[in-house]
């Protein structure tokens, strides 16, 4: 990427920052769109209403363009947990119900469900890690025709193993189930076509990839889930036309739209706009494409030293996160410690050490990765 996409990022004048996979240090852009709305605020009060709800807007809209999905079935949440939540929460539940998900998932991804199998008694079938990897015929075996949800990340935070969402969507629909996919760790890095990929219901929240603070994500609905969902949890917002305060029997608004209760946290939707259009601009397919090459030559690099990459870089499981062990000894946290001496920001978790840039890293920053690695 060109020296003027790097320059938006002023962490770059203080380290060689790898830890995308966790919380983005967000571009100028992004910063600068959230100081401006809050000074409207500070200036001007409500006057300019109208327009923050035109940003909010036309920032659903570019999320919904980035998988494939129609504005309407995008609801802003505060983070991955409540859209999961609320989609666990929104089901009715039968006796004798299962759900299918992977053992080592996000918290995010499995709370949610443990909370309704320790209530309602749901099933809970995990399949295990095997060298990094996720076994989807394993996975897939586990579906049967009282399975109600199987529960995914695209792309795992602690292997950066990237499952193949269509292939797990055709058994669960084989056996009427819904495909629930947290997307944090691909959004804005990899494309994503909810559709193609069957994808029923996909939540994130956007201070990774997506590059802006903490404090907003995003729910996605397909019709056949919102046939089955309902909203638990719902506000002033949550109907056709809140504006008419009077009339409560407005029924709930189309889409996913029904999931936002009301006010939102405006600031950063200015922010996550500037956000998207940033990487509208640069291109996801362009983005995924450099990162691909990018820890390809990590590891590569890597296969001479003592370390042993976890993440599998097989074709169409790979993804821009990297997962090394220490093959002499060296805990995580000793190689992250290590690291953060100089200025190289990577992520301890669990026995692995991950490693995660985005599209403003550069080749020369993996090589002085690479040299520090002890």
């Amino acid at each position: 990427m060109n020296d003027e996409v790097r320059a938006l990022f002023p962490v770059t004048e203080r380290a060689i920052y790898l830890n995308h996979a966790a919380v983005s240090a967000p571009p100028i852009p992004t910063i600068n769109a959230i100081q401006s709305q809050l000074a409207d605020v500070s200036e001007n009060g409500s006057v300019n209403f109208r327009q923050w709800l035109a940003v909010k807007e036309s920032a659903r809209a570019l999320l919904a363009e980035m998988i494939a999905a129609r504005p309407e079935q995008i609801a802003f949440m505060r983070n991955t947990s409540d859209g999961l939540s609320t989609v666990a929460n929104g089901l009715d539940w039968h006796s004798g119900d299962n759900l299918v998900t992977f053992a080592r998932e996000f918290p995010s991804n499995l709370y949610p469900w443990l909370r309704i199998r320790d209530a309602l008694g749901v099933e809970v079938r995990v399949c295990e890690e095997h060298d990094g990897r996720i076994d989807i015929e394993e996975l897939a075996s586990l579906i049967d025709d009282h399975t109600r949800i199987v529960a995914i990340s695209q792309v795992q935070y602690a292997s950066g193993f990237r499952a193949d969402l269509e292939r797990i969507g055709r058994v669960a629909r084989a056996h009427d189930a819904l495909m629930v996919v947290d997307v944090i760790q691909a959004l804005g890095v990899i494309p994503i076509d909810v559709e193609a990929e069957l994808i029923d219901v996909a939540a994130s929240a956007c201070h990774k990839w997506l590059l802006t603070p903490e404090g907003v994500g995003l729910l996605y609905l397909s019709a056949r889930a919102r046939q089955r969902i309902q909203p638990t949890l719902v506000g002033w917002t949550s109907v056709p036309n809140p504006d008419d305060y009077g009339n409560y029997e407005q029924g709930w608004n189309r889409g996913t739209l029904a999931w936002e209760t009301g006010t939102a946290p405006i600031a950063l939707i200015h922010g996550l706009h500037a956000s998207l259009r940033l990487l509208r601009e640069v291109g996801i397919a362009r983005i995924q494409a450099y990162l691909e090459g990018l820890t390809d030559y990590l590891c590569e690099h890597l296969e001479t030293r003592n370390y042993r990459v976890i993440s599998s870089r097989r074709v169409g499981e790979k993804s821009q996160i990297v997962c090394i062990q220490h093959t002499a000894g060296l805990s995580p946290t000793d190689l992250y410690a290590h690291l953060k001496k100089r200025n190289i920001i990577t992520a301890p978790r669990g026995d692995r050490l991950r490693i995660s840039p985005h599209f403003y890293n550069t080749q020369t920053e993996i090589d002085e990765l690479l040299n520090a690695l002890p």
